[in-house]
């Protein structure tokens, strides 16, 4: 094979590999150049062997030699002496020589080279009996080529929706709701918000809309967003219609009270992690498509009485994939837009509360820097668009009840479970500059640690059965691939939160579960404690942790049990939609269940149910948890 050949043959496999990765298995940034490269390569080496390439094979060969041998005499020599000598011999003794004379005849017998499509489709390389084929096969690259740079460039061009207008639903208590809404249009202020009861009028009120706020200026230091926080009527379960004068609608239902559940008997929400538009690519998908959000719409539909709110954990966006295109704050608010701006997100938004907590890629990679570098620019959307209609500030450990004024991170309470939603980034040391071990290494920083502590050893009202910790970053050890970045970089913290954990469970009555994201992949772990300890085997606590909502997942498989502090109870790492849905009930009973079902898909595909430590009655336990 020529030199033009091979680099021919390298560049277009090349080109295929990562292309074919890109799109459809992992879009990191590090592929487009090689892309690139490999098509500037492809295209002189594919003309070149296009044009020297033979069009025939030779299939016969034969060579005829004919040998004819002739006598004649020599030349008389020069001196006149000798030659009249030599004239005077006889003919016979006269000298002569041999003359030979070859003859070669050589037939090639040609034949048209035969087309070879699929060596010539898979492989990239041109074929010289066929233009047609050559000209597909080059195609077939740059198809790819323009797939590559469309799923790259499109939405950056053209929707970087500068005129987004829309509202969504955020925290809503049971006697409060928060409103986001965007409008850049300063035509449509002041822009009005009103409620009503949703359907036929009860003895709770009627259908007549109720004001719920006035916004009168909106400006680019919020890229145009406001929060609206109205007071609702304290009827758990009840549901309301929003409206806004700029043309936007939705409804929300009135979460039960703290230590109650809905209708149904039971409270159900929804948690998942990680999103990026148009991923798996699809050509011929809107540039800001979300697919996962087509699977969620499916299971809120299949869920009776629908779910009370999303707990969002982390990579709301990724600004850094598959390519940043910047770090100031018209970047990072760019990419809020494009998720709200997709045409996937009123089926899972408009009428569903959305709260949520940080991770890196809202920032930038495993982000472990505090709030040097881009992370104010990264805070400015963040804030205008997620935490603004968030559940309140955590409380101050010692604060008497009230709310830390600076902090990051969420907590409340609210039908059977209390929350504490933390801040995994901000506070965080680096993750590489001390051992795993280090009690001086924190993921949370003292303040935010000591508000967890105080969230896990303060007492729960009547009924509230769980706490619910969201953590962005997986809080088991057991995955292995860049480990430092979770909690397993952090070990001597997360004892020391794992061991007040348990501590709930040896006061009874209340169970702990962590909710995590991150890996794009899911796992469930259980921590039980150390045998032979103070704490029961009830107070296992246990981890679900889930992604992608839509993104792409691990080819390779990074989870794995290595000893008996964390216990694998499931691991399921395929599939580029996961969503998990968690279902409490039987809170009026001794011990109440939380079920959790993963959804991979859109499809139910494995589900487990825990129960509540049991309430103490005279120092003594009436059963243990189940876990599996």
């Amino acid at each position: 094979m020529a030199l033009q050949d091979k680099a021919a043959l390298l560049s277009s496999l090349a080109l295929r590999i990562g292309a074919y990765i890109f799109l459809r298995w992992i879009p990191g940034h590090h592929l487009p150049p090689i892309i690139y490269t490999a098509l500037a390569l492809y295209v002189p080496s594919f003309i070149s062997t296009f044009l020297t390439q033979p069009k025939y094979d030779v299939v016969e060969d034969d060579i005829e030699i004919t040998i004819t041998e002739t006598e004649i005499e020599d030349q008389p020599p020069p001196l006149a002496s000798t030659a009249a000598h030599s004239q005077n011999l006889p003919t016979r003794d006269k000298p002569t020589e041999i003359e030979e004379e070859i003859e070669i005849d050589e037939t090639i017998v040609l034949e048209p080279n035969q087309p070879s499509p699929w060596k010539t489709l898979l492989t990239g390389l041109p074929d010289p009996a066929s233009t047609a084929l050559s000209l597909a096969t080059f195609l077939i690259n740059a198809a790819l080529v323009l797939a590559v740079t469309d799923m790259l460039y499109r939405a950056r061009v053209f929707h970087p929706e500068d005129n987004l207008s829309f509202a969504r639903m955020g925290y809503v208590s049971p006697t409060e709701a928060n409103l986001l809404v965007r409008e850049p249009n300063p035509s449509q202020l002041p822009i009005f918000v009103s409620y009503r009861l949703a359907g036929d009028a009860t003895v709770y009120g009627d259908s007549v809309w109720q004001n719920a706020g006035t916004i009168t200026t909106l400006g680019n230091d919020t890229d145009y967003t406001a929060a609206v926080t109205f007071p609702i009527p304290n009827v758990p379960h009840k549901s309301y219609q929003w409206t806004t004068s700029n043309n936007h609608t939705g409804y929300f239902t009135v979460p039960p009270k703290a230590g109650q559940v809905s209708e149904q008997g039971d409270f159900t929400f929804l948690t998942s992690s990680c999103i990026k538009p148009r991923f798996p690519y699809n050509p011929f998908d809107h540039a800001l498509a979300i697919p996962g959000f087509k699977h969620m719409e499916k299971v809120i539909r299949s869920i009776p009485g629908g779910a009370q709110f999303m707990l969002f954990l982390g990579d709301f966006i990724y600004i850094d994939v598959p390519k940043r295109f910047g770090t100031s704050v018209e970047d990072y608010r760019r990419e809020y837009r494009q998720v709200y701006g997709s045409p996937d997100w009123p089926s899972v938004g408009q009428n569903l509360s959305w709260i949520h907590v940080l991770d890196d890629h809202e920032i930038a990679n495993d982000w472990d820097g505090n709030t040097t570098g881009v992370y104010n620019a990264a805070a400015d959307p963040w804030h205008n668009y997620q935490t603004a209609v968030n559940p309140p500030k955590a409380r101050a450990a010692g604060g008497y009840g009230l709310p830390r004024r600076a902090a990051t991170y969420f907590e409340f309470t609210q039908g059977p479970a209390s929350f504490f939603m933390m801040d995994t980034r901000k506070y965080r040391d680096s993750s590489s500059e001390l051992s795993v071990n280090s009690t001086e290494k924190s993921m949370l920083g003292p303040e935010q640690l000591a508000d967890l502590l105080a969230f896990l050893k303060k007492p729960e009202p009547k009924g509230v059965k769980w706490k619910i910790i969201a953590s962005s970053i997986p809080f088991t050890k057991n995955w292995k691939v860049n480990s430092l970045d979770t909690w397993a970089g952090y070990l001597s913290e997360r004892q020391t939160i794992l061991e007040a954990m348990w501590d709930v469970g040896l006061r009874g009555g209340v169970g702990v579960v962590v909710l995590s994201g991150d890996r794009h992949e899911f796992a469930a772990t259980a921590f039980p404690p150390p045998a032979g300890g103070k704490w029961p085997i009830s107070s296992t606590v246990h981890e679900f942790s889930t992604s992608p909502l839509s993104q792409f997942y691990l080819p390779v498989r990074t989870y794995k049990q290595t000893d008996s502090e964390d216990v694998m109870m499931k691991y399921i790492p395929d599939g580029n939609s996961k969503l998990g849905a968690i279902t409490i009930e039987n809170t009026s009973s001794n011990q109440s269940i939380l079920k959790f079902r993963l959804y991979v898909d859109g499809v139910e595909a494995w589900s487990s149910v825990i129960l509540s430590p049991p309430t103490i009655s005279r120092n003594r336990w009436t059963k243990d948890a189940l876990w599996g």
